[in-house]
């Protein structure tokens, strides 16, 4: 079918069309995000400039702190600015555009979370070989592969989607331009569409976070055979990762890996994975990490010294 645009802008309902809540969400939003930034960026910049944390794990959770910046600015500072307008509009290239950065940039953290929990598999069950298979070029390789491979994911689902006529009308009941809500605007028989999308996004997520749950389990069995200590160290560190993949892969499972119906529960999960997982990050990496902590302490120290300079 031709695709047929009647349509040149839709309009976001938001979170709440109630005027106070609006309120108050904006200045949590605005909180939220600035955190978010701040948080990522504080990883970014921490691992750039300690020398103790120039392992392959750091150098890959500083491209996963910078994507999640990306990842959340695609979506957090238009829903800040919608917030306090009348009239929340958005054209349709605005829209189509917001698509493909969310799930490019989606993708590539989901890619990046399978790649950091194969960085730690090889880290503890095949140490001695640790710095042959995950050398530097192979780190280089794999965040390439990472954003490769989102980018075709992205760009699957954005033809997809663009391919839809939409005729009206042009109200979207959520807070940013995805799947679900732009089937539901679309004026033709979207079941072979969903499908699609379902197989390349819902099955891309479940796949991944098998993967990832089976390597931490090779990882917890080859445990077993650690000393206490190394067993803690090691725990902590796949701890962190266990968690961040949960918060990231379960609400985006739910919204993608189903038929193509809207639940209103969907905003609520939205805001999980495009604000709650991009905050809780650095969080979960710097408390449960005692290197970042100590070298974040010194980077701390650097910036106060040249201050006081």
């Amino acid at each position: 079918m031709a695709k047929t645009h009647n349509v040149t802008e839709f309009i976001f309902l938001g979170l709440s069309s109630n005027p106070e809540v609006q309120k108050v969400c904006f200045v949590m939003f605005l909180l939220l995000y600035t955190a978010i930034v701040l948080g990522n960026l504080l990883i970014v910049l921490t691992v750039m400039s300690s020398r103790s944390l120039g392992s392959p794990m750091y150098f890959f959770l500083s491209y996963l702190s910078f994507v999640e910046i990306c990842y959340a600015s695609t979506t957090v500072p238009r829903l800040i600015s919608d917030l306090l307008a009348e009239r929340k509009a958005i054209s349709l290239w605005g829209c189509m555009s917001q698509f493909f950065f969310i799930h490019l940039f989606g993708g590539t953290e989901a890619f990046l979370l399978t790649v950091m929990a194969y960085d730690r598999y090889v880290a503890i069950c095949k140490p001695l070989s640790y710095t042959t298979i995950i050398s530097w070029q192979a780190c280089a390789f794999l965040v390439g592969a990472a954003w490769v491979g989102a980018f075709v994911h992205s760009l699957v689902d954005s033809l997809l989607v663009f391919r839809l006529p939409f005729c009206g009308p042009n109200v979207i009941d959520h807070y940013f331009c995805d799947v679900l809500p732009l089937l539901k605007l679309a004026c033709s028989d979207t079941v072979l569409i969903g499908l699609l999308i379902v197989a390349n996004g819902g099955t891309l997520s479940v796949i991944s976070f098998v993967v990832l749950l089976a390597s931490y389990v090779v990882i917890l069995l080859h445990l077993r055979t650690r000393s206490s200590a190394g067993r803690r160290k090691a725990l902590s560190t796949c701890g962190a990762h266990v968690t961040v993949v949960t918060l990231f892969f379960g609400p985006c499972i739910f919204i993608y890996l189903r038929p193509s119906t809207t639940l209103s529960v969907d905003k609520t999960v939205a805001v999980f994975y495009t604000v709650i997982t991009p905050l809780l990050n650095p969080v979960i990496y710097s408390l449960r990490n005692a290197e970042v902590k100590k070298a974040m302490k010194r980077l701390w120290v650097r910036a106060m010294k040249l201050e006081e300079r």
